[in-house]
């Protein structure tokens, strides 16, 4: 079964939707375990530091993000940890997905609109692409 889930997560109701889905896939297993990793857009984290008070708020305000998804994997007893990244979110989750031999990835669907999806690509589009394990996209 899958026993190293990596959960690409960011806050966004997407990425909550993906979290449930990982808490089911690692509670049918005991020795499962979920990787919330959260990548700091340099373009964004550029912003947000020039605006934050000091780094540990920046921290806490990063941290409360994901904290309803690490609420939701405390409910039903799931092991995780959280690593946060920083890099353009794409190449930096299939970097780190390949490098750390997970046995499955999710990650939720953004649902940017067709011209933008068809010009940039989606950062699920992506991964999936790259990865070299399993990868479950959510809407």
């Amino acid at each position: 079964m899958y026993s190293k889930i990596l959960l690409a997560a960011d806050g966004s109701d997407n990425s909550i939707r993906a979290a449930e889905q990982a808490a089911k896939i690692a509670s049918l297993s005991e020795d499962a375990t979920v990787e919330i990793v959260y990548v700091m857009d340099y373009s964004k984290s550029k912003r947000e530091v020039l605006h934050s008070q000091s780094s540990e708020t920046l921290e806490l305000e990063r941290r409360k993000n994901l904290f309803p998804i690490e609420v939701l994997l405390r409910e039903v007893n799931v092991t995780y940890k959280l690593t946060m990244l920083h890099g353009d979110p794409g190449p930096t989750l299939v970097e780190y997905a390949n490098k750390m031999s997970c046995s499955m990835m999710i990650i939720g669907s953004r649902g940017l609109n067709t011209l933008q999806e068809m010009v940039l690509g989606s950062v699920s589009h992506k991964v999936a692409k790259r990865v070299n394990c399993p990868v479950l996209i959510v809407k």
